[in-house]
């Protein structure tokens, strides 16, 4: 009798044990499945992502079972969250892949851009593309970049430098590099831009200017303000101007209450009446309009 109650005892205690085998390989199980769906999507990708994990995950044998439960448990959990990271790693992937597939817009660089591996900080530069390429772009932008796709492969670029409008080539004495202040062209037409990268660069002992606001001709991104009081400078600047007058397809110069337009340039500069301030009259800042 004694041995027989052993043997149920024996029998009893063995019980608890064939569970905690049980709970890994429920999980080995789960894993593989998640594994195989992935795989389904994008095999050849989130095969390599998950790879790794189910790797670890195999690991996980009827030996380990011999420990206590809360060993057992915290294993558990961190398999579970090395594969939950897993599958956002391969979802991020299938849908980079799918807006590279998609991808049919192109647009212009304004500006040499560096390309980089990511969004984030940590992303690493891969190349540059040259200001007046045309590049291919999904539409998807992140912090302050935008993405590219180049030789069939996800880049990112600094955000504001992708035109649907072909940049113009800067003529002798202009340009078109960008200047300190990318904010100043916030709302400026191409020909606006124009003007304001060639100034800056001309003049970079300017450091104010006017862009986009809601009255006059800046309303419509035509028009710049140069912000000087300086008379023999803000003259220069307006002599700047009048000589490429044609090449940055200016419209008119106000400079010391005087206006002078391309249209009518034969008669130079034209006196304006008063416009009661110092700033209405253009003393202290030199206002050019574009076509």
């Amino acid at each position: 009798m004694a041995e027989h109650r052993h043997k149920r005892d024996t029998e009893a205690r063995r019980k608890p044990r064939a569970a905690l085998v049980a709970a890994p390989l429920a999980l080995l199980t789960t894993a593989g499945a998640v594994t195989i769906g992935v795989l389904a999507t994008n095999p050849v990708a989130a095969g390599n992502v998950l790879a790794k994990d189910a790797a670890d995950i195999s690991s996980v044998t009827p030996r380990d079972a011999t420990r206590t439960d809360g060993v057992s448990r915290a294993q558990s959990r961190r398999v579970a969250a090395r594969l939950e990271k897993a599958h956002e790693r391969s979802n991020q992937m299938i849908v980079t892949r799918t807006a590279v597939r998609n991808a049919d817009t192109r647009l212009w660089a304004t500006a040499d851009l560096n390309l980089w591996s990511g969004s984030g900080k940590d992303a690493k530069q891969a190349g540059e593309i040259e200001a007046g390429k045309r590049v291919l772009v999904t539409g998807r932008r992140s912090a302050d970049r935008e993405e590219v796709v180049i030789d069939g492969e996800p880049r990112w670029v600094t955000a504001g430098y992708l035109s649907d409008e072909k940049p113009l080539a800067a003529a002798a004495g202009l340009s078109m590099a960008p200047c300190p202040d990318p904010s100043v062209e916030n709302g400026l037409t191409s020909n606006a831009v124009y003007v304001y990268r060639s100034v800056c660069h001309a003049f970079p002992q300017i450091t104010s200017y006017g862009g986009w606001d809601g009255h006059g001709e800046h309303a419509s991104g035509r028009a710049l303000d140069i912000m000087t009081s300086d008379v023999t400078l803000g003259t220069a600047i307006a002599d700047f101007l009048r000589e490429h007058a044609s090449e940055l397809k200016l419209y008119d110069v106000l400079w010391r209450q005087r206006i002078w337009t391309q249209e009518r340039s034969g008669e130079g500069w034209r006196a304006m009446s008063s416009r009661g301030s110092a700033t209405a009259n253009h003393y202290d800042h030199v206002h050019v309009a574009t076509y």
